[in-house]
């Protein structure tokens, strides 16, 4: 699975909406600080990159993004 999928399992399963935009401009990725990908963003803030993340690490990270 992909972190977009996984994104979207972890929203379903927080109860959480969202709009999910992937993004493939190389320029606006590096320009989040993102070397490495897949790279997550909430609310213009990087929360991981470099790894696919499990929707349960999704999860938390969206509760402590609240």
């Amino acid at each position: 699975m992909e972190v977009g999928e996984n994104t979207k399992v972890a929203l379903e399963e927080s109860g959480r909406e969202a709009e999910l935009v992937k993004v493939t401009d190389v320029e606006k990725i590096v320009s989040y600080g993102i070397m490495f990908t897949p790279g997550l963003v909430i609310d213009e803030k990087v929360v991981s990159y470099g790894k696919v993340l499990k929707p349960k690490e999704i999860v938390k990270i969206l509760k402590d993004a609240r």
